[in-house]
């Protein structure tokens, strides 16, 4: 990683000497983020045989924003890797320099702009998009935003994508679990306390429609457009804050099942997401909450043809649901889903900050195994309880130490879902530094 680290360094010099002359609004940042982590039965249930995993992982990035009147750019290089993987006399990087943002902005006027290429997506509480920060690489997409802001407290964003794999003279299959085109209008109001928003999401997946043999033609590929509806309110006055939010999804999905000996390629989607969450400033230092989530999920009991299973698609789904990532992270999308209770406990005093939280998990959708005899059963829908909690320590507004530990306390349910061994002791532990020093910044 050494080597990709020297590059921004230098490009950081080189950059920063040519824009102290022309800018008017600059700034260069960057990031320094190594994380340790030990993992036994992180995303899933250790089983018996299994060692703990012990490792380091960095994110490196510098940062560059420019700004006028009339346009804004925005450009991110990031490097990220795992101590180790470079060996000390190697002449290049596993991974070298990514770009993870850089787009333009044009600005019409105070009210009316577009924002165009890679970036990064976030709305309200990251559920639907989120920059998905916990995860070194992070998440952006190469798309564009119109925005309009009639007032301060009143936003449209319209956004578009449109994804290829390369440039062609005709037309190509775009192989990728994620989508291949999206449309969306996003609206958020304030009301002095009170806030809404709105997200309307239509989302395109590729599928390759293999039982259409028409001719000596290749099978073609087409889309299966789903639709995401929904609001959140919030509410904040005094000690008190408050949310809740309510999704619905439908249309079609991309999916591999099998129908009379041929390959169909799209399900029905018809999920449901809602959501609340309460929290009382108890005194100036200690906060306590409570809160639930619910997403539809599928019956192994009576499984459907329509796929029953909401999908946060592309949330920062490591906010969610306990930090040990069992679920939406990678995987259960198209599981039995969820109901989430939780008890977040937050004490804060100066630059210390420590936070409880239990998670009580149970599946949306109805559960079914075998048991000793071969024979199929129905098994609780209750999965087990994560207990996570989270230290950090500001040493300055850009340089912190945090460090945390979860264990999940699992039952034969999340078993049936996860196999592994739910006897077992199945924890995670992390220590993470995270400097973000600001190396130029100039207003002229």
């Amino acid at each position: 990683m050494k080597n990709g680290v020297i590059k921004f360094v230098l490009v950081a010099i080189i950059v920063t000497g040519s824009l102290q002359l022309y800018s008017q609004r600059t700034e260069i940042s960057g990031q320094f983020r190594p994380r340790y982590e030990y993992r036994h039965g992180y995303k899933t249930l250790a089983p018996d045989d299994a060692s703990a995993a012990n490792f380091i992982s960095q994110r490196t990035r510098l940062n560059l924003k420019y700004a006028d009147d009339w346009f804004k750019i925005g450009l991110s290089l990031q490097n990220v890797g795992v101590w180790g993987e470079t060996g000390t006399l190697s002449s290049s990087d596993v991974n070298g320099i990514a770009l993870h943002e850089a787009w333009g902005e044009i600005l019409f006027s105070k009210k009316f702009s577009l924002k165009a290429g890679r970036q990064e997506i976030i709305y309200d509480d990251h559920r639907i998009f989120g920059s998905v920060d916990w995860a070194q690489q992070g998440r952006s997409h190469d798309a564009a935003i119109v925005t309009f802001k009639p007032k301060d407290d009143c936003r449209f964003d319209l956004g578009f994508a449109y994804n290829s794999n390369m440039e062609s003279n005709f037309k190509e299959y775009y192989f990728t679990s994620e989508y291949k085109t999206f449309q969306y209008i996003h609206w958020h109001r304030g009301f002095g306390d009170f806030g809404i928003s709105v997200l309307i999401l239509n989302n395109g997946l590729p599928w390759i429609n293999f039982s259409d043999t028409t001719g000596a033609k290749k099978p073609p590929e087409k889309i299966a457009y789903s639709q995401t509806l929904g609001t959140r309110l919030t509410y904040k006055k005094n000690k008190i804050s408050a949310n809740g939010a309510f999704y619905l999804q439908t249309g079609k999905i991309s999916a591999d099942t099998t129908k009379d000996g041929k390959m169909e390629s799209t399900r029905d989607l018809s999920g449901l997401y809602f959501s609340a969450n309460f929290t009382y400033q108890v005194c100036t230092k200690f906060s306590a909450g409570a809160g639930f989530e619910y997403l539809s999920g599928n019956s192994m009991k009576d499984p459907s043809k329509t796929d029953e299973a909401f999908k946060p698609l592309y949330g920062t789904n490591h906010k969610f649901n306990g930090w040990m990532d069992y679920f939406y992270v990678g995987s259960h999308m198209q599981s039995v889903g969820l109901l989430d209770f939780y008890v977040p406990l937050t004490f804060k005093a100066d630059k210390f900050t420590a936070t409880i939280t239990p998670h009580f998990f149970q599946s949306a959708g109805e559960l079914v195994g075998k048991d000793e005899n071969g024979a199929l059963v129905g098994y609780d829908k209750n999965l087990g309880t994560e207990v996570d909690l989270s230290l950090g320590y500001a040493i300055s507004p850009s340089a912190t130490i945090k460090a945390g530990y979860s264990q999940m306390f699992a039952t034969s349910s999340m078993e049936l879902l996860k196999g592994g061994n739910s006897e077992n002791t199945n924890n995670w532990a992390w220590v993470m530094i995270d400097l973000t020093p600001t190396f130029f910044k100039s207003e002229k």
